[in-house]
């Protein structure tokens, strides 16, 4: 591995390679958000730090409604805040970035996933792209907007926990601000190539339990097998999935293959060779289009599920359950001529990068505070298909790049 400054010598480069030696899998943020607090304070922000409560989140739709089901205990989301000229003249802009990463099968990479890697610009970790170059990036775009005078107002720099789980962090900050001052836009470092993001996808988690009954092999015609209504229900949806790619539209997504996709993840039938299969549990992700709702979409699939029971008498007679489970994302999109959208574009033009607003087909944090009334805009380093990956890597340039827009945005939006 190269050799690089400590991250307390303000290089940024030095700053995500110590980031990245966080493991900040499995609920594990604290020590890489008690870190990041450290930097902040030595930076001269203004510190801040929350933890959610899993029953305040049992009531959010995003979440289990059990709280039991949502991990919250010593994950704390911390922020540090810059404040210029007199920052209550002025309006609050939020730079975005979860700290918390998805597991990695270590014999899957290369090298140690929390061992970072440098191939001249290019370093392999695990949140390398998703998404602690973002965060880096909104750090030091944070330093460097510090330096700016004549400008009014606040940039609040957000590490928060718990984003792969259904943005713990960001939910609660939504729903209860943790500063006491307003906040009027936000910019959300996910990776997106350094493009402008403007929508992004939802989804809806459901698992489907079908019954049956059991028989032995030799005289399976006593029996009623799981799997040819199971055929028929995965038919079905297939052909809903089909339908709604020709009737729901939205301009941004036209450039995807499949805009709102059902995926059977898992399924599991039965539980011997020789015995007719008479349970199946299969859990499914279906897409929800910016401007849908996931309760809307549910209720298609609802409803096509039970058209197909009403055709058969054993389904009629044994129906199924179609019941929620894990964590569900709700489609955001923000308008065009949001004021933190014009000062994106206007800076990622001024870099000579396109600055055509894109949908994602992901869900991210920025539909929390959508939802709280802050027009929330997607912009980082990095690519998602390196997010989840092994050997998963970005660009230190790219990121480097992009704390360099995230400064001129930031304060393009602050002299608005």
């Amino acid at each position: 591995m190269n050799e690089l400054p400590s991250a307390r010598e303000g290089d940024l480069r030095a700053f995500l390679d110590e980031l990245l030696r966080f493991d900040t899998t499995d609920g594990g943020e604290g020590p890489a958000q008690n870190w990041l607090r450290e930097r902040f304070e030595e930076f001269g922000f203004d510190t801040y730090e929350w933890t959610a409560d899993a029953a305040a989140l049992a009531e959010h739709p995003s979440f289990p409604d059990d709280p039991s089901e949502i991990s919250t205990a010593d994950r704390p989301s911390v922020a540090g805040v810059v404040e210029l000229g007199d920052p209550d003249a002025g309006p609050t802009l939020v730079l975005n970035g979860h700290v918390d990463v998805v597991p990695a099968t270590r014999s899957a990479w290369t090298s140690d996933p929390f061992d970072p890697v440098w191939d001249d610009d290019c370093v392999t970790a695990r949140g390398a792209a998703d998404m602690k170059g973002g965060l880096a990036a909104c750090v030091f775009a944070a330093r460097q907007i510090a330096e700016t005078e004549a400008v009014d107002g606040r940039v609040v720099v957000e590490s928060v926990a718990g984003e792969e789980e259904g943005g713990i962090g960001a939910a609660t900050a939504a729903l209860s601000n943790p500063y006491p001052f307003e906040r009027d836009a936000a910019i959300v470092a996910e990776p997106t190539e350094l493009g402008v993001v403007t929508a992004v996808e939802g989804s809806v988690m459901k698992r489907l339990r079908l019954r049956g009954r059991s028989a032995h092999a030799a005289t399976s015609w006593r029996g009623e097998s799981v799997l040819p209504h199971f055929d028929r229900i995965r038919r079905a949806f297939e052909e809903l999935e089909a339908e709604r790619e020709k009737r729901v539209d939205h301009p941004l997504y036209e450039e995807f293959p499949t805009k709102w996709p059902v995926c059977f993840g898992t399924v599991r039938a039965g539980n011997w060779a020789s015995t007719v299969p008479d349970d199946l549990v299969a859990e499914l992700r279906i897409g929800v289009a910016p401007g849908e709702t996931v309760a809307e979409v549910e209720s298609e699939f609802q409803e096509r599920l039970d058209a197909v029971v009403e055709e058969s008498k054993w389904l009629r007679d044994h129906p199924p359950t179609f019941e929620r489970f894990s964590i569900q994302f709700e489609a955001a999109s923000v308008s065009l001529d949001a004021a933190v959208v014009e000062a994106l574009g206007e800076a990622v033009t001024e870099t000579g990068l396109d600055a055509t607003p894109r949908g994602a087909t992901y869900g991210a944090d920025s539909r929390h505070y959508q939802a709280a009334g802050i027009p929330t805009v997607l912009f980082g380093p990095g690519s998602i298909e390196q997010a989840h990956f092994p050997d998963e890597s970005v660009d230190a340039g790219e990121v480097e790049t992009a704390s360099a827009v995230l400064a001129d945005a930031a304060e393009r939006f602050l002299r608005q």
